[in-house]
């Protein structure tokens, strides 16, 4: 009859010669049993019927290849250089940063703006023949050379040497463009101390409608000449328009001008008188007028007068 005890000693040396198989280097910690342990404790763990938390213990503590020793230290230098790049990327970015904000009006900042620069490309002549010099020579003396420049002339304004006209330039402030134009054809007949800015009187036409008066005003406006809307009655025009500083006497002189009548003259009104505007001066000097009223209120005629008759009107220049 067997003890029991002999049974359990029998078991207990089964389980020892096991765990020694499993974990015992007799030929090296990268023998196939020790990876074959390493495997076990891994995804074999259920096989040997361990616990998980004990098989995950088993493998950090298991014996690694040499191969995997290797590519863990590759790894871990692989990590290593991408942090230490990571980290000098954002310490360079951070200082260009912070350079261009504090210095962002400096245009030599080599962070903020590149210099221009120029490149220049020389390029080889491929035809030696063309920067050659003939062998031949021409003596200077025997050249055929017939014309000769000269130094010698004169300086002379423009194209010609005419004089300027001084008719051609401005001489007077008139404000008045058509009026400043008058007075430098006029020239010396414009009379001494005339003011070619003086008051011009109601710039507005208050006269009735159809009036001599009114057409006058109206065909003067026209023209750019200034008269006033408070003259008065035609034959009263001359002596108004002087008192405000026009020029006025008995010499027709433009178109334009203002010619009055006396009451009852050339068949005025005998107590208002008329008023009319030059048109034309002729070359015998008669002249030509346009009138409104003559032939009806309204009416717009003209008329011709000789130059003995044209000397007896008074005329309203500007």
């Amino acid at each position: 009859m067997k003890h029991a005890s002999h049974k359990a000693t029998t078991v207990s040396r089964q389980k020892f010669s096991l765990a020694k198989a499993l974990f015992a280097s007799g030929k090296g910690s990268h023998s196939v049993r020790a990876v074959r342990a390493v495997q076990s404790a891994g995804s074999d763990a259920v096989v040997l019927g361990l616990d998980p938390a004990i098989a995950e213990k088993i493998n950090e503590i298991a014996p690694q290849t040499r191969r995997s020793i290797r590519e863990a230290a590759r790894a871990a230098e692989r990590r290593s250089h991408i942090l230490a790049s990571a980290s000098l990327a954002a310490l360079v970015g951070t200082a260009a940063g912070a350079l261009a904000f504090s210095n962002n009006e400096d245009a030599t900042n080599s962070f903020v703006a590149d210099p221009a620069t120029t490149t220049t490309q020389i390029k080889r002549i491929s035809d030696v023949t063309a920067a050659s010099r003939s062998e031949a020579r021409t003596d200077l003396s025997s050249s055929s050379v017939t014309a000769q420049s000269t130094n010698e002339g004169g300086w002379g304004l423009s194209n010609s040497d005419s004089t300027l006209d001084a008719k051609l330039m401005n001489r007077n402030n008139a404000n008045n463009p058509v009026v400043s134009a008058l007075v430098d054809a006029d020239g010396d007949a414009v009379p001494a101390g005339f003011n070619p800015n003086h008051a011009v009187g109601t710039n507005s036409n208050n006269y009735p409608w159809g009036q001599c008066t009114w057409y006058a005003y109206q065909r003067r406006a026209e023209l750019g000449l200034p008269s006033s809307g408070n003259f008065g009655n035609g034959g009263a025009w001359a002596a108004s328009a002087s008192a405000l500083g026009y020029w006025v006497d008995n010499t027709p002189r433009h178109v334009g001008d203002a010619v009055v009548f006396a009451p009852g003259q050339a068949d005025a009104d005998g107590a208002y008188g008329h008023v009319a505007v030059l048109e034309k001066i002729n070359a015998d000097g008669s002249i030509e007028i346009s009138e409104s009223n003559a032939k009806g209120l309204g009416v717009i005629s003209t008329r011709t007068f000789s130059a003995a008759e044209a000397g007896k009107f008074q005329y309203v220049h500007y």
